[in-house]
């Protein structure tokens, strides 16, 4: 493990670029973007176009270590090049700022009210190539749409189990079981998971260091015991669906919680746009959700 890049984790002030679309949301990112499904016709033409559209995120004046402390990848973004370099590295070595990578490969169908996680096939060899180009860490993500106890710690179960695997191979996981914000008794659904993760989190060895991806509460500070576990080196929040706005001010209220945006970081991004509007653009974006994860 980087140690320099471990620190900067646990004590940097910043937020986390969710740049890991994959197969199922990549035509939706390239929607939002201003490029239509009439715009490729294949994957292969589908996977350059949001390549080239994380290129110009990355590559942006505006896209730096002074307010982003991470990116997560996607793995053909990991196996792909910004400027003859690997994206990785490029991350580092140009910007300072850490790769993840995502590992999930999508949610089962919907039983005791939650996703679980498909399994993932060859991931020994994915986590191998994860460290040998470089990435800290790795996300996975499940979702929760109810307050059932027993789907809950199915959840937790199966992603502490994948974090130990991914602990073991020398990566920090991302535990990320999203709740969804149309739940109802969205707060009840908190409540129940939040006592599952904790005691999840006591079980850890001692040696064992994990990051919580966790959908913005209902109830301010919520996840104030989370992040002061001592298993816990950053507990970040997904916009989960709320509008740009309306994640910054619930994130603004979540004290020693940190974004990890996706949609609400390219908001408002076009592929028609000149430069200079595109950088103003992601540049009042990266302001406003860099303000919101430093309270």
């Amino acid at each position: 493990m980087n140690d320099e890049q471990r620190e900067r984790m646990r004590d940097g002030k910043g937020f986390i670029a969710a740049l890991d679309q994959s197969g199922g949301s990549t035509p939706k990112a390239l929607a939002a973007y201003g490029i239509g499904k009439d715009r490729y016709h294949s994957e292969a033409e589908m996977f350059d176009l949001v390549h080239e559209m994380r290129t110009r995120v990355i590559t942006s004046p505006v896209f730096t270590s002074e307010h982003i402390l991470a990116a997560i990848l996607f793995t053909q973004t990991m196996r792909r090049q910004i400027d003859d370099i690997d994206t990785a590295d490029y991350l580092w070595e140009r910007k300072h700022i850490v790769p993840f990578l995502k590992v999930d490969e999508g949610l089962m169908d919907t039983a005791d009210g939650v996703q679980l996680m498909k399994p993932i096939p060859n991931l020994p060899q994915l986590l191998e190539e994860a460290v040998g180009r470089r990435i800290f860490g790795t996300k996975a993500r499940s979702v929760i749409a109810a307050n059932d106890a027993k789907g809950i710690r199915a959840i937790v179960d199966q992603q502490f189990a994948l974090a130990r695997q991914i602990g073991e191979a020398g990566l920090v996981p991302i535990i990320e079981p999203e709740i969804d914000i149309h739940a109802a008794d969205k707060a009840s659904v908190e409540e129940t998971f939040r006592g599952t993760v904790l005691d999840a989190l006591d079980a850890l060895p001692g040696d064992y260091e994990v990051m919580l991806k966790v959908t913005l509460p209902e109830r301010d500070d919520w996840y104030a015991p989370l992040i002061e576990h001592p298993g816990v080196l950053r507990v970040v929040a997904l916009s989960g669906g709320y509008s740009r706005e309306e994640a910054d001010a619930r994130l603004a209220r979540n004290h020693g919680l940190i974004a990890s945006f996706s949609r609400a970081l390219l908001d408002g991004l076009d592929v028609e746009q000149t430069q200079a509007e595109f950088d103003a653009t992601l540049k009042a974006s990266v302001d406003a959700i860099y303000d919101s994860s430093i309270t």
